[in-house]
């Protein structure tokens, strides 16, 4: 078993949860090949870059912070919920997090890890 096997097992667990589609797995791993997204949902062995593990981890914290936050229904709602918050400026989380800048994964995380004080 292989970090980059577990952490894209992880993603691809949080991705049937938050109803992702295809377009969003690629922007939120930083894709630009979705036969390499396909690659990875067949299981094919990868090592992963550096960039797409950190992009995993915010996500995973993402995932875990908001699951905390709120019971999971209404975590996997306000994820897609247009929210006011200054950072998110009118965008759900998830439409902030596609934006495909490793940042947008950062300032939400940042966001709801304040949230939980």
């Amino acid at each position: 078993m292989t970090l980059g096997g577990s952490a894209l097992r992880a993603f691809f667990q949080i991705s049937r949860v938050w109803r992702l589609t295809e377009e969003e797995e690629v922007k939120l791993l930083g894709l630009t090949c979705r036969a390499t997204l396909h690659a990875w949902k067949r299981g094919a062995p990868s090592v992963l870059e550096p960039d797409t593990l950190e992009r995993i981890s915010y996500i995973l914290g993402i995932y875990k912070g908001i699951n905390m936050l709120l019971p999971e229904e209404r975590a996997n709602v306000w994820m897609r919920a247009p929210n006011a918050a200054f950072v998110l400026g009118g965008m759900s989380a998830l439409e902030r997090m596609a934006k495909g800048d490793i940042s947008d994964l950062a300032v939400v995380r940042q966001y709801i890890d304040a949230q939980r004080g």
